[in-house]
């Protein structure tokens, strides 16, 4: 009986050996988990060239502190002219590389842009990308 007792007890510690392996998502990391969950929608802006050249234009621009929608408007390649906006875009709608940058990018402004770079490759050309809101 006694023999038995002892069984149990290291068997019962190493599950909690086991929890204390995976350490708790804290801070930071865990508003990334959350958001991956929880976010199923983005209002997104872009700027499409179909030519890297032109993409990288755009970019500089960026860098030299024009506003988004401004860039956009003049670099931009698709129907998306006004502003580079794209409206609300849900998680499924989008070109797998698009939506996978798209979703890692923090909330910003046109006239204090957080978007990605370098440009993100798709079927459709080189995208700047930028995100307004989630819900």
């Amino acid at each position: 009986m006694g023999k038995d007792n002892k069984k149990a007890k290291p068997a019962a510690a190493k599950g909690k050996d086991k929890e204390k392996a995976t350490p708790p998502v804290k801070g930071k990391e865990k508003e990334k988990v959350d958001l991956k969950k929880q976010v199923n929608a983005i209002q997104v802006r872009h700027i499409l060239c179909v030519k890297q050249s032109r993409a990288l234009e755009a970019l500089e621009k960026l860098k030299a502190g024009t506003a988004f929608n401004v860039v956009a408007t003049e670099y931009s390649e698709d129907k998306a002219r006004n502003g580079g906006s794209l409206g609300w875009m849900i998680r499924g709608s989008m070109d797998g590389v698009f939506q996978d940058a798209a979703f890692k990018l923090p909330i910003s402004t046109c006239a204090n842009p957080l978007y990605s770079d370098p440009p993100v490759k798709s079927k459709h050309g080189y995208h700047i990308i930028m995100v307004e809101a989630r819900k």
